[in-house]
């Protein structure tokens, strides 16, 4: 694996442009895989304890990674980018799984997928204060109709016993992380390839979750394999993979509009339960799931046209070096 030190500033844009339907479905691809990892994470969390689950899982991301990354080049972070990669992998790779996996063994799935998804709001927030990103009419509004859609679903899925304080806290706790470490992650893109910043923050991730390790051999030891079996799963798909098409597609638009399309996590998860455990939802959830789906159309109605605006006026000439720079992707300043 060949290595290049990369410089602190981006280089020129490239001439070409991926097609515009690869980031749409990195972000379906991501979207489906994190939904995913709902089913898993509810099965394998009565075997194996939080933390031992999130070193499981990332291990298994960063094998998946490196063996990947082995037959590609790379380039030498600079410097200056490794305070956020740790950010990035101690936050969200482990901050974020950790206490997301203890807080779903204190609260029902309703509660946590109200209290998470406070994420996306937080991303479009920080994005504006530390990114420069603006606050569109359409996707302030969009974030809202899909956060309230999340709170219909929620209340249809909550069971009704009471929200465990601790876990509420563990709900936040992961919330925040998550904000924090995509808005970190969002300026590596632009000088790192998708796949290098993924597989990076998921070994720093591995890193801080070691402590975990001997929970992680013991429970392991003790485990049944179709346990063991689900853990590789949530390593090889919801982590290497969706982590990297997140990436991707990241590179490609602003931290605020895709932390709004993670709004869809939620009632895809509800879907997939019925589907594959057969937990038939709530009248109301599937509401709530057509209200979020709702919200992120809105969210993305702005970015659509105002992308077919820049594209028209590159094409003909009729915007500035400057302007041009903006509407290519940072992932092509590479």
């Amino acid at each position: 694996m060949s290595t290049t030190e990369t410089p602190d500033v981006p280089s020129a844009s490239s001439a070409s442009r991926p097609s515009g339907w690869l980031p749409a479905l990195a972000a379906a691809t991501t979207v489906l895989l994190w939904a995913s990892a709902f089913v898993a994470i509810r099965h394998v969390g009565a075997h194996l304890s939080p933390g031992a689950l999130s070193l499981g899982r990332l291990l298994v991301g960063s094998v998946v990674l490196g063996v990947v990354m082995l037959a590609r080049p790379s380039r030498r972070p600079a410097p200056s980018m490794w305070p956020r990669l740790v950010v990035c992998g101690v936050l969200w790779f482990g901050v974020y799984n950790v206490a997301l996996n203890a807080a779903e063994r204190r609260v029902d799935a309703g509660t946590a997928a109200m209290v998470v998804n406070v994420g996306p709001i937080l991303i479009a927030l920080l994005a504006g204060a530390f990114l420069g990103e603006r606050f569109p009419a359409a996707l302030l509004l969009g974030s809202a109709v899909a956060f309230a859609g999340v709170v219909v679903i929620g209340v249809a899925t909550s069971s009704g016993s009471g929200a465990d304080t601790a876990g509420v806290v563990l709900c936040l706790v992961a919330a925040v992380a998550y904000a924090v470490g995509v808005v970190a992650q969002k300026p590596l893109l632009a000088r790192l390839p998708a796949l290098q910043v993924t597989w990076l923050a998921c070994v720093i991730g591995t890193v801080a979750c070691l402590p975990f390790g001997p929970e992680l051999v013991r429970e392991a030891a003790a485990a049944r394999p179709s346990t063991l079996g689900w853990v590789v799963f949530l390593g090889a798909f919801p982590t290497a993979i969706a982590f990297t098409t997140w990436a991707y597609a990241l590179s490609r638009t602003s931290a605020g509009r895709m932390g709004a399309r993670t709004y869809l996590v939620p009632p895809v998860a509800i879907l997939l339960g019925w589907l594959l455990l057969g937990e038939a939802p709530a009248s109301l959830a599937f509401a709530g799931g057509a209200l979020t789906l709702v919200g992120v159309a809105l969210a993305r109605r702005g970015t659509t046209k105002r992308a077919r605006q820049a594209g028209v006026a590159v094409s003909t000439g009729s915007v500035s070096s400057a302007d041009s720079a903006a509407v290519s992707s940072p992932y092509d300043r590479r």
